[in-house]
Order: C-alpha cells, then structure tokens, then sequence
C-alpha cells in the first residue's frame, strides 16, 4: 500500500494542472487502486490449487486474446496492444504474466508429480510459450515480452530442464543476432543504440538524458513535491507510466529514492523468504513464478531510467499509471499470500 499510495501521488503530480488538479488518469488510478484491493483479498481467499488449475485453463483463453488484439486491437503510440472495455483499456499481455505460472505448473504436476521429467517432456510447453512470446513481441511490445521470456526460464529451471537446453539456447541468440536486429522496429534499434552511446543527443537521446537530467537535479532532498521543473515543463517524457521514477526522483531527491526502493527491497525480501519456506515444490514453483515478473519488472524499470538498461516499455510496478499492470501486480500479490497462508495452516 506505502508503493501504491507514493505511486497515485507522483501519477497525480505527473498529470496536475491548476485548472484541472484532479486528471482523468489520476481519477483512474484511484479506482484501480481500489478494484486492485479487492482482487488482492478475492485472490487472497481462494485456495491456490483451485486458482492454479482455472489459470491454466485462462492462460489458452489468454492466447486467443492476444491473436483478437493482434487482428482487432487498439492502437496507441506506435502499439496494438489493447483492447477496449468501456471505461478503459486493458493490456492481455499484463494476464499472460499472471497465468504463465499457472500454466507451467499445473501442467508438471499433471504430467508427472515425481519431478521424473524427460526433455520431451518440455517440448509442448516450450512450443505454447515460445507462441505466445511471439504474439506478444509482435504487438510489439518487447518490454512485457522480455518479462514474459525471463519468468518462464527461471521457472523451466527450476523445474529440471537440462542446463545444456539453456547453454544451447544462449549460442543460439548470440549466433541469430543479425536476423533478431533485423526483426526490431526502428525506434528498439535505436533505443539499442542509444544504450551503447551511438544516437544524435537531441533526438534519439532525448528520453534517457533527460530522465537523468530530473534524477541528478533532485539533488539530496529533491525539489519539492509539485515543484519539479522537467515533469511540468513537460521535458520529461512518459512521466506517468514508463518515468514515474524519474519524476519521483526530481521531487524527493535520493532520501525519497531510496526509501522507495528499501520498501521494494523489503517487499521482495520477506516474499523470498516465506516462499522458500514452503515445502511442498509444485506450490513454490507456483509462488516463484508469480514474484518473479514483479521483480524482473522493478529491476529493469529502474535500470533502463536511469541509464543502466536500455529504454523499454516496462512500467514500475504499483507505482506507474495503468489499469491492466495494476490489477495484474495485485492479483499475483494475494495469489502468493494464498499460497503462504496455506503453507502454514
């Protein structure tokens, strides 16, 4: 709730006018705040196992959302990403993070409840899953897909696919390099680029530099809030989603940037531990696969803001505007609390 509250007042900072205080992105927050709430406590009460077996049976729906949004989805800055339900938008990518784990595990434990796994054994989920980054790249979205990519590996690893599969797998990217930076839009190229110090500095370079202009310009104790020059002057992009850090950064300094990110650090600590408390593998699995997008998502958010991972379109989890991310970070949230309370009771 303290990331979720610091979060909605840098969204309503990023968006404030004076003749309009409350915007309409800050409005949604709230209620997305307070849906996100009561999906955290309808998953915190529902048993586990029960959720575990409904999300493996969505996550094949999830997939027919994907091909609907590819064919017949909005379109919004350069992405057909979502799909339209009224009051909003909703992002189907956000529930592929949510029910991959479902997925991967519920059809181990079916398979085969003694971890005896063969390699053929991973051919079909490799197949779904590697469909499904696929859909989700070419929306595009390479941001959300490289979270999508990263939590099914850690979770394929944890269930005993061959290590030689991942050495493999690495030589192969390394030598399909050239065709990978074939296949990237023009403005991931560049984003690229950028990372690696190529890129003209007022055009290709404007995001990152001036995200650090606003980090280093909050100095110690930062600017005060509502008194940050590059959110209001509109320098900043993507303060509200993408840059919420950053505008975060320039108002409160680097005490307010490293209170948020002790309350990350002791959010993802205590999680860790209750989860490897647990003893029963399959609901541990489950558990790692639901905390793992949450803190691949931290990590390279922060990263690529402040110029140590190139630019993505990755939202810093509780605290960037966004209904579907929102709802998505709560749902895995009391779905890990259900499965610890379970553990122990």
């Amino acid at each position: 709730m303290g990331l979720a509250l610091i979060g909605l007042m840098f969204v309503f900072s990023a968006t404030y006018k004076p003749e309009e205080p409350f915007s309409t992105f800050f409005k949604k927050e709230v209620l997305g705040i307070l849906s996100g709430l009561f999906i955290y406590v309808l998953f915190s009460t529902q048993d586990p196992k029960n959720t575990c077996r409904m999300g493996y049976f969505a996550f094949f729906a999830v997939i027919l959302l994907l091909f609907y949004t590819k064919l017949r989805g909005s379109v919004s800055l350069g992405g057909q990403r979502w799909i339209n339900i009224g009051f909003t938008k909703f992002q189907p990518s956000e529930l592929a993070k949510l029910f991959l784990p479902a997925f991967l595990t519920y059809y181990f434990y079916t398979q085969n409840q003694y971890l005896k796994y063969k390699l053929n054994d991973f051919t079909v989920p490799i197949v779904i899953l590697g469909l499904t980054f696929l859909l989700i790249l070419k929306q595009p979205d390479l941001g959300t897909a490289l979270i999508f990519g990263f939590s099914a590996t850690l979770m394929l690893w944890f269930l005993g696919l061959n290590k030689k599969v991942f050495l493999y797998g690495a030589l192969f990217m390394i030598i399909s390099a050239p065709v990978i930076w074939m296949t990237l839009k023009d403005y991931q190229r560049k984003r690229i680029e950028v990372f690696l110090g190529e890129g003209e500095s007022h055009k290709e370079r404007y995001q990152i530099e001036q995200s650090k202009i606003a980090i280093g310009s909050g100095g110690i104790a930062g600017k005060g809030f509502l008194k940050g020059t590059q959110n209001k002057l509109s320098f900043l992009p993507e303060g509200r989603t993408d840059f919420i850090f950053s505008v975060m950064c320039e108002e409160l300094g680097f005490l307010g940037a490293l209170f948020v990110l002790l309350l990350f650090l002791s959010l993802f600590l205590h999680l860790l531990n209750e989860i490897t408390q647990i003893k029963d593998f399959f609901s541990k699995l489950l558990a790692i696969g639901l905390l793992s997008p949450f803190i691949f998502s931290t990590i390279i958010n922060i990263g690529m803001v402040i110029g140590l991972l190139p630019i993505v379109g990755i939202p810093l989890p509780l605290m960037s505007y966004g209904i579907s991310h929102l709802w998505t970070t709560f749902a895995c949230l009391g779905w890990i609390n259900s499965i610890i309370m379970r553990s122990k009771y």
